[in-house]
């Protein structure tokens, strides 16, 4: 009786496992997510529990999960997602980032197996699709941030961003330009954001960038002023800091030019638009 009943409970599990998923459904679950709704939780939970074995659904809970700095949970979510579909390089690459979530909230002798994990998960999405700039990207930071015990290391890091400066040669100069802040080689990353902006001046990723790098270097204050401000002025592309980042960006500029009261009104700004960011919350304490 209970080899009967084990087999009738594979059988209803492997049906909800192959149900047809809805795709106007998903769809609307999905553009809940990309609108960053609050609703997309329940929306993409209700997939979930009619379709167990659907990798797209697991794979958008673990990348609501790593936008609520639920590093647990993106784990779960995005390593069923990578058993369901080991070949889908967007899989492995978020689940990359959960990795790292997790590695920065563990103790030490976790830390460098979650270091570990984490550049598996990037290494194995580039190789499944060279193509996937979103993990080069990731891969590269990884590379940038790591100790070589870890198996960081800056000219990895470069490396990288040539490749990513093949397949998109924006892309791969704001690339090049964030190793080059790095290394405080600050002539050369304005360089290579004015050739990025001389193609496109509207580039919201490229803007910002200018404002954070006269922010951290104190050069070109003006300008990075108003690339700042035209970043206000378009609504924030997926993977990118959004508003709340923008002003607080431009009061650090602003604290450089000693206009304090200034700087306090975009500090309150970005509060503003997210009252819990972090950054923010610290330039007013010390303000």
């Amino acid at each position: 009786m209970n080899f009967l009943r084990a087999i009738l409970a594979a059988a209803v599990l492997a049906t909800h496992a192959s149900a047809a998923l809805d795709p106007a459904v998903f769809s609307a679950a999905v553009e809940l997510y990309q609108q960053r709704k609050p609703e997309a939780q329940a929306a993409f939970a209700q997939l979930a529990a009619a379709n167990p074995g659907n990798a797209d659904v697991q794979f958008y809970l673990g990348r609501l999960a790593l936008q609520q700095n639920d590093h647990e949970a993106a784990v779960n979510h995005l390593e069923k997602a990578v058993a369901l579909s080991p070949g889908d390089s967007r899989m492995h690459h978020r689940l990359g980032d959960a990795y790292g979530l997790s590695a920065q909230k563990a103790g030490l002798f976790s830390k460098m197996s979650l270091a570990g994990k984490c550049r598996t998960a990037y290494e194995k999405a580039v190789a499944l699709d060279p193509k996937n700039i979103d993990a080069r990207l990731a891969l590269l930071a990884f590379y940038q941030q790591a100790p070589g015990i870890a198996g960081g290391g800056i000219d990895k890091a470069h490396a990288q961003a040539q490749e990513i400066k093949q397949l998109d040669a924006g892309r791969g100069r704001q690339a090049v330009a964030g190793l080059y802040i790095a290394e405080r080689k600050y002539p050369e990353a304005f360089a290579e954001f004015d050739a990025v902006l001389k193609e496109k001046p509207d580039d919201y990723a490229a803007l910002y960038q200018v404002g954070r790098l006269a922010a951290v270097s104190g050069q070109q204050l003006d300008r990075g002023l108003a690339t700042l401000r035209q970043c206000l002025s378009a609504p924030p592309p997926e993977n990118q800091p959004g508003h709340a980042a923008v002003h607080w960006r431009l009061g650090n500029i602003l604290e450089k030019q000693n206009d304090k009261a200034a700087a306090r009104a975009a500090y309150e700004a970005a509060l503003k638009v997210d009252p819990k960011f972090p950054q923010a919350i610290e330039a007013l304490n010390k303000l």
